[in-house]
C-alpha cells in the first residue's frame, strides 16, 4: 500500500505479542521505513517485509531501564537516551509520520517528534497503571503523550480506561482491537498430537513468555488438583526474566508433576500446537491490554479459560466465548478445568460463539485498515 510515509518504531529485537502486531500493521505498505533500538528476529522479520530497516548505534545500553522502574534510576542512561534521540530525528525527516511500537519507543520518539515537529502516533500495548508502571513513569508518559501526540492507539476499552485514568487526553484515545490471522490444521486433535510427540491424556496448554505477573504458576498448583491433566507450557524468559523460568522448573519438581508438565520453551507454531489441547488457560495475575493467544484459540476453536483481569473480559464477550476465574487462584482455575471436561456441551456452545466472535471482530483486515486510515488521516493533517 502506497500512502504517507511512516517510520515505524521498536525498542526491542525479540517477537512478543506487541512485535506480531507491528508486522500485520507493516505488512503490505511499500512507502514505510523501520528503526529498531536492537537487532534480532523483528529487524529481520521488518525487512523480509520490505521495509528498510535502520538499526541503531545507540541502543545497547537501553534494556536497563526497566519500565516500572523510577526515572532516576534511568539517569546513567540519559548519553544513550540523547543518541537515540538525535538517530530519531535524522531518520524522521523524510516521513510523513512516526508511530512508536513500545512504551520504550515512544518516549524518545516523543522527543525526536517534539524538536522535528512531526506528527506521533503511540500504539500503546500496556496497561499504564500502578502495576506495571512507576508512578513517576506514568507521569511522564501521560504528559508526553498530551504534548506531542497526535493519536494514542490501544486494543482494548481496558487500555483506553487506564490511560485516561493515568491522566492522558480522551480526545487521542483511538480503540482498535488487535487481529490475528490463523488457520486450522487439517490433522484431527489426535493426529496432531500423535505427529507433535503428546500424550494422549486430558491436555492443557499456556502460550505466552514467561514472566511472573504472567501467572504459569498458578496453572502448575491448579494441575496439583488435576491429576488427570497433562501440562503444556509454550514460551520462553524473553525480556531477563530467567529467574522466573528457574522458579518454574523448581516448583514442577516441588508438586511432583515432572512427569506431568512439559515445557516447549519459544515456539512458531502456536495455532497447531493449540488445535491440540482440549483447553487453552490465560492465566495472567495482572490486568492485560490484549491477550493475542485468547483470539488464536478462539479461530482455531479451543476452549478457553481465562484470568478476568484486563480486556479478557471484554474479548471473551462477558464470558460467554469463554470462562472466567478470578486471577490468581488457582482453585477457582482447578474448578473451571473440572467443569470444562464434566459439561463439553456447554463448552461447545462457548467455543462456537469464540470462533465467530474471533472471525468478526480480531480480524488482521479490519485492525490493518482501522490503523491505515488512522495515519493516513495523521498524514493527510499534516
Amino acid at each position: 500500500m502506497t500512502g504517507s510515509r511512516v517510520l515505524f518504531v521498536s525498542h526491542t529485537g525479540a517477537v512478543s505479542g506487541a512485535e506480531f502486531v507491528l508486522l500485520d500493521i507493516a505488512d503490505n505498505w511499500h512507502d514505510a521505513s523501520a528503526f529498531v533500538f536492537e537487532g534480532g528476529e523483528l529487524s529481520n522479520r521488518l525487512a523480509a517485509l520490505g521495509l528498510e530497516v535502520k538499526l541503531a548505534r545507540h541502543g545497547s545500553g537501553l534494556s536497563r531501564f526497566r519500565r516500572d522502574g523510577s526515572v532516576w534510576a534511568a539517569l546513567g542512561s540519559l548519553r544513550t537516551f540523547a543518541g537515540l534521540v538525535r538517530e530519531l530525528i535524522l531518520e524522521s525527516r523524510s516521513v510523513d509520520v512516526i508511530y512508536a511500537n513500545s512504551q520504550k519507543a515512544f518516549t524518545l520518539s516523543a522527543l525526536a517528534a517534539f524538536i522535528g515537529r512531526k506528527p506521533l502516533i503511540w500504539h500503546l500495548h500496556d496497561i499504564l497503571d500502578a502495576r506495571h508502571f512507576g508512578k513517576a513513569q506514568r507521569r511522564m508518559q501521560t504528559f508526553l503523550a498530551n504534548l506531542s501526540a497526535w493519536a494514542v492507539i490501544v486494543p482494548s476499552q481496558a487500555a483506553a480506561d487506564a490511560f485516561i485514568a493515568a491522566g492522558g487526553r480522551r480526545d487521542l484515545v483511538k480503540v482498535v482491537p488487535n487481529g490475528r490471522a490463523v488457520q486450522r490444521d487439517a490433522r484431527s486433535k489426535m493426529q496432531l498430537r500423535a505427529d507433535l510427540g503428546f500424550p494422549t491424556a486430558k491436555l492443557l496448554g499456556v502460550f505466552s513468555r514467561l514472566a511472573a505477573w504472567k501467572g504459569q504458576d498458578i496453572v502448575l498448583r491448579a494441575l496439583v488438583q488435576c491429576p488427570d491433566v497433562h501440562g503444556v507450557i509454550v514460551g520462553d524468559a524473553l525480556f531477563g526474566e530467567d529467574a522466573f523460568a528457574t522458579e518454574l522448573t523448581r516448583l514442577v519438581n516441588e508438586l511432583g508433576l515432572s512427569d506431568r508438565v512439559s515445557f516447549l520453551g519459544q515456539r512458531s507454531d502456536v495455532p497447531i500446537l493449540m488445535q491440540a489441547m482440549d483447553v487453552m488457560v490465560h492465566p495472567s495475575r495482572e490486568a492485560e491490554p490484549f491477550g493475542l493467544t485468547l483470539v488464536e484459540a478462539m479461530n482455531v476453536g479451543v476452549p478457553i479459560i481465562a484470568s478476568d483481569a484486563g480486556a479478557s473480559r471484554e474479548i471473551l464477550d462477558e464470558g460467554r466465548c469463554g470462562l472466567l476465574v478470578p486471577p490468581g487462584d488457582s482453585g477457582k482455575l482447578a474448578g473451571a478445568l473440572a467443569q470444562v471436561f464434566a459439561d463439553p456441551d456447554s463448552v461447545a456452545v462457548r467455543t462456537l460463539a469464540a470462533t465467530k466472535r474471533a472471525q468478526s471482530v480480531y480480524t488482521v483486515a479490519r485492525m490493518q485498515a482501522s490503523i491505515r486510515g488512522i495515519i493516513e488521516t495523521i498524514g493527510g493533517r499534516r
